[in-house]
């Protein structure tokens, strides 16, 4: 196989991958938020249907967020066995090639982390908002009760 095709395959494989989880994780912050704003508590009769409806798409967040880092790692080894492949058939060593292809097969780790850490923040923000909602429910309904 070419070592520039598997050059490739990392860079639009790996990093196009990591672009489209971050634009699905802004995506469906910006849903949930938008769905918070609209809904209204005084439909829900029951506190798990409420639940289900406010906790919808939200363990997309927290499922990038944990794996995101992993495929961003994935490509960086990748690269660098791409990397010591290319001096293995080459056998020439140059300095500046290796540290060159080594400090590109580092923006494969950098982009899972610009992918995780927005997706853990938005995550923890939903989820903190959702506790509210229920809460403010729970609220509601024990003052009809009284």
């Amino acid at each position: 196989m070419d070592v520039n095709l598997l050059k490739e395959m990392v860079d639009y494989g790996i990093i196009g991958l990591l672009g489209f989880m971050s634009f699905l994780t802004v995506w469906f912050w910006i849903e949930r938020l938008l769905y918070f704003r609209s809904i209204d508590l005084k439909t829900f009769t029951c506190k798990q249907e409420l639940e289900i409806a406010l906790t919808n798409h939200t363990s997309i967040l927290s499922t990038f967020g944990s794996n995101a880092p992993y495929i961003g790692l994935l490509g960086t080894v990748v690269a660098i066995i791409i990397t010591f492949y290319t001096l293995g058939i080459d056998g020439d060593i140059d300095v500046k090639q290796i540290m060159t292809s080594l400090a590109l097969a580092l923006k494969a780790t950098a982009m899972g982390l610009l992918v995780a850490i927005p997706a853990i923040f938005f995550y923890n923000h939903l989820v903190r908002k959702i506790e509210v909602m229920l809460t403010r429910w729970e609220i509601e309904h024990a003052n009809k009760k009284v």
